[in-house]
């Protein structure tokens, strides 16, 4: 039987936490340790790991303990209890959801640093044009209205700074190899360049050049794979695009091949290429 102290009455074992913990959150585990999760006064987590009995504390069937939050995005609120700094992955989708987490966890300071700027213009563009678009939270939806509308204004020629984001350039094409690797006049014929990417940046760089048809009345702040250009020339596009201030980060092919005669050695190439372009 364990003994029980004398200033509390509590077994022995139920007073002091582990120098090593163990967490559950959300179903992914946690080790750290119980300096970490007690180095923010005030927190969720230090009032959790700050009391004199554990048995109050959940635990999950290997005698974790539990925390009924988001696993991955916990991963961020511990490396900010480490060392009160804030790193996240470029172009990070979630910020809006972290900012929720830093709320429950009680870490005023971080949800500051997560707050989105919307007093200086430059960061109005950005936190407009990478915000989620699904994101259902109040700061999120009037992040993006105001990102909308400047992205908006860019797209017609207003304002000086320019919205970042990623456009992809896809077509398909086709040329034929004869004898001798000798090509004829059809050599890379395009059948139509589509335009992947969020409305206001595909509006931007290409403008009356972009066929709206199969996509009609999308809002700028969303996205869109069904645009395609009114021209066939891959260079245009490009040198939009250059112009524009993007460059080509990325790009993929695929292709098949087929006789075009039986009887003689005519190959037809069909390809599917793709060009991944991005603005800072």
């Amino acid at each position: 039987m364990a003994l029980p102290d004398n200033a509390s009455g509590l077994p022995a074992e139920d007073l002091a936490f582990p120098e090593i913990i163990e967490l559950n959150v959300g179903g992914q585990v946690y080790i750290t340790r119980y300096s970490t999760l007690t180095s923010v006064p005030d927190s969720l987590l230090w009032e959790m790991f700050s009391q004199k009995s554990t048995k109050s504390l959940a635990r999950d069937t290997k005698g974790r303990f539990f925390v009924d939050r988001d696993g991955f995005l916990f991963r961020y609120i511990l490396d900010y209890m480490r060392d009160r700094q804030l790193v996240l992955p470029d172009h990070f989708p979630e910020r809006g959801r972290l900012q929720r987490e830093a709320e429950f966890f009680n870490l005023p300071e971080l949800v500051k640093l997560l707050a989105p700027k919307i007093s200086k213009q430059n960061s109005l563009g950005d936190e407009g044009c990478q915000s989620d678009p699904e994101e259902s939270s109040p700061s999120a939806d009037v992040v993006r209205s105001l990102g909308a509308v400047a992205c908006s204004s860019l797209a017609s020629g207003a304002g000086d700074g320019k919205c970042s984001g990623f456009i992809t350039v896809g077509y398909r094409g086709s040329y034929t190899l004869g004898r001798d690797t000798q090509t004829d006049a059809k050599f890379r014929r395009v059948a139509r360049i589509m335009v992947c990417g969020k409305t206001s940046l595909a509006k931007e760089v290409f403008g009356e050049t972009l066929n709206e048809s199969r996509d009609p009345d999308r809002p700028p702040e969303r996205y869109t794979s069904r645009y395609y250009l009114k021209f066939t020339f891959l260079e245009q596009a490009f040198d939009r695009l250059a112009d524009a201030g993007f460059h080509m980060v990325a790009c993929n092919s695929t292709g098949t091949c087929a006789f075009a005669h039986e009887q003689t050695d005519d190959k037809i190439w069909a390809s599917y290429t793709e060009y991944v372009f991005y603005r800072e």
